[in-house]
């Protein structure tokens, strides 16, 4: 009796081993290539990897794939992984959706759904923990505990995006301490920079305001399986506008009133700065500038890291054919990087999570 393949998580299978493992189809594209060959190209996933590939027109799969493959489905699959010029591939024996049954070979859907390689509960705890120190106004304080708390449960979970940052479960609560912690770094560097500033910068606005720039994602947002969508409200209205809703309807509960309140939606309508980027207004308070600059430096950062990681192009330059619209520099004596696989590491969510 032949012996069974072992199961192998997808993010931890080398080049050229065969196994079995559970992954979530998230794309099934129907394209030609120049010389008008029709072909499919799909991509599978787990917590931590994910694997794009065509399946051409003469493949054995390909009448399966046309006709039964679908995306936001889960897949027990027997495959072969391997690294090439193009990116990681799988070479397929077996392929079926997964049963109840699986569970008792360790599938759970969550272990094929990209996450912050951070705890949840951990960094949650840390944004109300900073909310707490740095914000001395207790009304303030209190109105953006309130939001926190009402929305526990989802922020949790949430993505940042769709794409391009931060855009798996945890990621908008991860983006938001990193700029939280940027926020207390600033507004006490420029607190003490210009201590004469008349009316001095008001630190504990800027803490509230990283905590809460992005809140809106919360309803912009709905994260399924194989991908994220925006809400009818996310698509009509944006999240700007959504979070200052938000903050509105959590100070009308509380009796939160006055010019702290409007300074607090001033921030959050103008943290994104330019009217192409959604904001109705650039910032126009020294609070408002920092959260934009504490917003955008996270943002890009990562984006510039997922790059790294994930850009195939030969050499010590990536190409130009990314969000930033612009090349970065690997290093010298990097060579021919390939896959990237040095900055893997920055990143626990893994290669391919930006779309």
């Amino acid at each position: 009796m032949p012996r069974p393949m072992p199961i192998v998580p997808l993010s931890e299978m080398t080049d050229h081993q065969e196994a079995d493992l559970f992954a979530l189809m998230t794309s099934k594209q129907e394209l030609t290539t120049r010389d008008g060959k029709p072909y499919f190209k799909v991509a599978f996933r787990d917590a931590r990897r994910e694997v794009s590939f065509p399946v051409w027109a003469d493949s054995a799969w390909a009448v399966d794939c046309r006709d039964a493959w679908t995306p936001g489905t889960f897949y027990k699959i027997r495959a072969t992984y391997r690294e090439t010029t193009y990116g990681p591939q799988l070479d397929i024996r077996k392929i079926r959706e997964v049963t109840e049954a699986d569970a008792a070979d360790g599938f759970d859907p969550a272990m094929c759904l990209a996450r912050s390689r951070f705890d949840p509960s951990t960094m949650y705890d840390e944004l109300v923990e900073l909310v707490r120190t740095h914000v001395a106004d207790g009304s303030l304080r209190g109105l953006v505990e309130s939001i926190l708390s009402t929305n526990h449960d989802l922020f949790l979970t949430a993505p940042a995006a769709r794409h391009n940052h931060h855009a798996y479960v945890g990621g908008l609560l991860e983006h938001t301490l990193n700029v939280t912690r940027t926020c207390v770094f600033l507004a006490g560097q420029y607190a003490e920079y210009v201590p004469e500033m008349d009316p001095p910068l008001d630190t504990g606005l800027v803490v509230a305001g990283g905590a809460l720039h992005d809140i809106g994602k919360l309803r912009e947002l709905d994260a399924g399986p194989a991908e994220t969508r925006y809400t009818a409200e996310g698509e009509l209205i944006g999240h700007l506008l959504l979070g200052r809703d938000m903050v509105r309807e959590a100070a009308a509960e509380i009796g939160f009133v006055g010019e702290t309140l409007l300074r607090l939606e001033h921030l959050i309508l103008s943290h994104q700065r330019l009217p192409e980027w959604g904001s109705p207004k650039p910032p126009m308070t020294p609070e408002a500038l920092l959260v934009h600059y504490a917003d955008d430096i996270d943002a890009k950062y990562h984006i510039m890291t997922r790059i790294l990681a994930d850009d195939t192009t030969p050499g010590v330059m990536t190409s130009r054919k990314n969000i930033l619209h612009q090349k970065v520099f690997r290093g010298l004596g990097v060579g021919d990087w390939g896959l990237g696989t040095c900055c893997r590491a920055i990143d626990g969510a893994g290669c391919g999570l930006l779309g």
